[in-house]
């Protein structure tokens, strides 16, 4: 009888974390809790960030059996056709880096699709990396799409399976049911197990949802430098945030139906705002919208035009 493969293969000795007092480790699974690829956007940028030390994108040290968790069929990854063979096949990679923030400060990052089978086996696979490098801290960040303009600030949920790590009052009301992701059943049991762990959710406008939204990643990243306390430079990716911010402007400037829309949602939003302030439970009152799938689309198109000879660099 033959054993089964091991799910997670983690460094024997890893000399840069030797002594290291409160180390976090930042989880970013890309997939359904991913709204703008905000995740996926914030954790490329962290890996971008490791040229601060002489590892450059970061030391993997622990790497997960991608063929034990990934439907292929689901989510089939990339590869190039080059005239009359096939090359370039870009499996996909779920690891954790060790990186080091503006200051020097190592940390680990998880990345990488998130599970789609054997969620349990995944969380027992974390639990191992975190004991073994005595991970103090969990922190993970997603992203969900929610009928708010992109005008306004972002707002961000913050979650933890330890009270005593939430630093503001949740703007939620009750209770929700919600569909689960392999990241939250993730706190959940590092809970049970007796390990802290604290995440953040973007709230992405709804017809930006299948866009790359940085701006969103902003925000993310600076409640990861606060949980996580690292120092991470966020200016290239408020540049983005920026560019693709103007690109939203020029294609509302010439859409009068989908600006008027965003201002529907920005009424329903100043309402809401100045309800809670007022202590009031009175919702702002319906606008008939277009589906986020809808205006999205047109989105694509006008980003996709941006890509063509005349675009000066302001692409998609």
């Amino acid at each position: 009888m033959t054993s089964s493969p091991r799910l997670v293969h983690i460094v024997d000795e890893v000399p840069e974390l030797e002594g290291v007092e409160n180390l976090a480790l930042v989880v970013a699974l890309e997939g359904f809790l991913d709204a703008g690829n905000a995740g996926a956007l914030a954790a490329r940028h962290l890996v971008r960030s490791g040229a601060f030390s002489s590892d450059g994108g970061g030391v993997v040290v622990a790497t997960f059996d991608v063929d034990q968790l990934h439907d292929y069929r689901a989510r089939r990854p990339p590869m190039t056709f080059a005239r009359d063979h096939y090359e370039g096949y870009e499996a996909p990679r779920l690891v954790v880096r060790m990186l080091r923030d503006a200051g020097g400060t190592p940390y680990l990052l998880l990345h990488g699709p998130e599970p789609d089978i054997r969620w349990e086996a995944f969380c027992r696979g974390v639990r191992e990396v975190v004991e073994r490098f005595d991970v103090t801290l969990v922190v993970s960040m997603g992203s969900v799409p929610m009928a708010v303009p992109h005008t306004r600030p972002i707002a961000i949920t913050h979650h933890a399976n330890n009270p005593d790590l939430l630093t503001g009052t949740s703007p939620w009301r009750g209770e929700l049911r919600v569909p689960s992701s392999a990241q939250a059943l993730l706190e959940v049991r590092l809970g049970e197990w007796d390990h802290d762990a604290q995440g953040f959710v973007a709230h992405v406008p709804h017809y930006l949802a299948q866009l790359d939204y940085p701006r969103a990643s902003v925000s993310l990243l600076e409640q990861v430098e606060l949980a996580a306390r690292i120092t991470v430079d966020l200016s290239e990716l408020r540049e983005s945030a920026d560019e693709r911010e103007e690109e939203i402007g020029r294609y509302l400037s010439a859409n009068d139906e989908v600006q008027d829309v965003v201002t529907a949602l920005e009424q329903q939003y100043d309402t809401f705002a100045r309800a809670e302030e007022e202590g009031s439970s009175l919702l702002a009152e319906d606008e008939p919208l277009p589906t986020g799938e809808e205006i999205g689309r047109q989105f694509e198109q006008f980003l996709a035009g941006l890509e063509g000879p005349e675009d000066n660099g302001g692409g998609s």
